[in-house]
């Protein structure tokens, strides 16, 4: 059931103007956002205005539930994976930027699937432990909320002006990686594919040309229209060129389309930002998750003879579940044994395994043709996101990296402070008002809310942000709430699939909202049932008052809170999806 929620006034817009005093044309006015501070030395983005924080009792009640009807199916199924008590924090996005490690910018709080990584497969997922009561093996995860008591301190913050921001650059095209993606390629493919991987390079390097000709020209939405969608085409085309190229000769590689849309980001946001003190007051202790980095194999076996491939991809596939076994251990053994800990009972045994799996990799090729050499030179993994060190550098936002966290409170790109863990999290399964559901389908992306209102626009945005006790209200900037209130976040993700794809290009099409008035799902799509999150923060009233809590954020988005978003990959059991499945058709709550 979807909450459909009356937009008496929409705040990006006067958002974005109180948070930067001046607007650039086309490209410069998506960079207009970023603002850099003189705190610490380091460039930040400026945290969210006290404009943007709102009492709730001056929202107006806008949450309309639609009726429900005999037909729909009213019951609710409650998951149980914790509030992150693992500490699973990473600035990684599996759904939006997949293959993207940092890609976010931002750091998420994770619960439910302990392994998953922008390096994750779905076979990884499945085979990974999980936070979730029930043994859910999904994965949950939103952008952090921090306490930064030095924020709205300064009446008139130092800030660049639009000259400054000029010089940090038009951005950057960034795209997830393709060719460490892929299957074995069959010898008789290879050259087609190889010609595609490179039409992939010159398409992205087009693009990012014609982000720095092209600056001055166009609207707000000029780079997104003009830039970036035709680029998602011309990689969707490519892509498949690339799958019927492999299927002619082997199993064709099914999901590429997750890795067609690319983004743009803002790397002269990161200049100066290298860790130091906290900002936000004292350090919240917490530590990211480190996560495996392992030498890529695929991009390595350029051409593999046909009678080769199934037993070569059943090693790849067996390489990445130990990748993830390691993950999650890194997860599950935090704070245990010695210095020599993680080497000794991590990195040690998944070196050993992968030196026998890479070995057979190279006779089950050296058994149809020549036996590669050098893989075992693969076998070496090391740590990397341990929160210290050197970040990568921008240019990596066109290779697959960007910059890490850095610091004891995970800092990145201008998102300060102490990160607050949520008090509450709650998961559910809901029905749809007009109709019956049907069991998603395992391994579906789905996202809710618009991470880049400003630079993208805010089509997909969707108020999130309420208080306990009012949650018959959202809105789109802070809450304030009155004493004995916890601040929250509710996000409805879309309920509407289209009966056949896990993922597409845009993240978006193939699962759409329902209805908000009548709760019914456009013709060709079939109601699945609805994930609702609620997640529930005991924030000091102070805090509150004082503007000094925010939403973690794109750098160009300066902690707007219309930039709130959730984003789910369903890996629940064709077992487990069917008891939710029932429950909710039978009207049940269950969990």
């Amino acid at each position: 059931m979807s909450h459909g929620v009356r937009r008496t006034r929409t705040r990006w817009q006067e958002f974005r103007i109180v948070a930067v005093a001046f607007t650039l044309s086309a490209v410069g006015a998506v960079t207009a956002g970023v603002v850099v501070s003189s705190r610490n030395g380091r460039a930040l983005a400026e945290a969210a205005p006290v404009s943007s924080f709102v009492p709730i009792e001056q929202v107006t009640p806008n949450v309309k539930a639609p009726p429900p009807r005999r037909s729909g199916s009213a019951g609710v199924f409650t998951v149980d994976c914790g509030t992150n008590e693992n500490g699973k924090f990473s600035p990684d996005n599996p759904v939006a930027q997949p293959g993207v490690r940092n890609g976010a910018q931002h750091v998420h709080d994770f619960v439910g699937n302990l392994s998953i990584t922008a390096d994750s497969t779905d076979e990884s997922l499945a085979a990974s432990g999980t936070t979730c009561r029930n043994g859910d093996r999904s994965s949950y995860f939103w952008p952090v909320v921090r306490i930064d008591r030095q924020a709205n301190r300064q009446t008139n913050p130092v800030g660049a002006d639009a000259d400054t921001l000029r010089a940090a650059g038009p951005g950057t095209v960034g795209c997830p990686t393709v060719r460490d993606k892929l299957p074995a390629v069959p010898a008789r493919a290879a050259d087609e594919v190889n010609r595609n991987l490179a039409l992939l390079d010159r398409q992205m390097a087009e693009a990012n040309r014609r982000l720095v000709t092209s600056r001055g020209e166009g609207g707000p939405n000029f780079v997104n229209n003009a830039i970036l969608g035709p680029l998602r085409d011309k990689r969707i085309a490519t892509l498949d060129r690339i799958a019927i190229a492999i299927g002619r000769q082997s199993a064709r590689p099914t999901g590429l389309v997750s890795l067609a849309d690319c983004e743009v980001s803002y790397d002269g946001a990161h200049a100066g930002h290298h860790g130091g003190a906290a900002t936000g007051g004292a350090p919240s202790g917490n530590v990211v998750t480190p996560t495996v980095n392992c030498p890529t194999v695929r991009d390595k076996l350029r051409a593999v003879p046909a009678r080769a491939a199934d037993e070569v991809n059943r090693n790849l596939a067996l390489l990445d579940r130990q990748i993830a076994e390691a993950n999650q251990r890194l997860v599950t053994t935090q704070g245990e044994g010695g210095p020599n800990f993680v080497n000794n009972a991590i990195l040690g045994p998944l070196r050993d395994k992968r030196i026998a799996t890479l070995d057979r990799i190279a006779i089950a090729i050296g058994r149809q043709g020549a036996r590669p050499t050098g893989l075992a030179a693969l076998a070496w993994c090391s740590l990397n996101g341990a929160g210290s060190g050197p970040a990568p550098s921008a240019s990596a936002s066109a290779g697959g990296e960007l910059p890490g966290v850095q610091g004891p409170n995970l800092e990145i790109a201008g998102n300060v402070g102490a990160i607050l863990r949520p008090t509450r999290v709650q998961i559910e399964y809901r029905g749809n008002p007009t109709t019956k559901v049907v069991a998603m389908p395992r391994f579906l992306r789905a996202l809710t809310g618009e991470s880049k209102p400003t630079s993208r626009g805010p089509a997909n945005a969707r108020a999130s942000w309420t208080c306990s006790g009012f949650t018959d209200r959202l809105t789109d900037r802070y809450p304030i709430c009155p004493p004995g209130s916890q601040v929250m976040r509710v996000h409805d993700f879309p309920s509407c699939w289209d009966g056949e794809n896990i993922d597409s290009a845009n993240h978006r099409d193939h699962i759409r909202f329902p209805d908000a008035a009548t709760g019914a799902c456009p013709a060709g799509t079939v109601a699945v049932p609805q994930l609702r999150i609620g997640i529930s923060y005991n924030i000091p009233l102070d805090v509150q008052r004082n503007g000094q809590y925010q939403l973690d954020s794109f750098p160009e988005e300066n902690h707007n809170p219309a930039s709130d978003h959730n984003d789910f990959i369903n890996v629940n059991s064709t077992r487990q999806m069917a008891k939710i499945v029932n429950c909710v058709n039978a009207g049940r709550r269950c969990g």
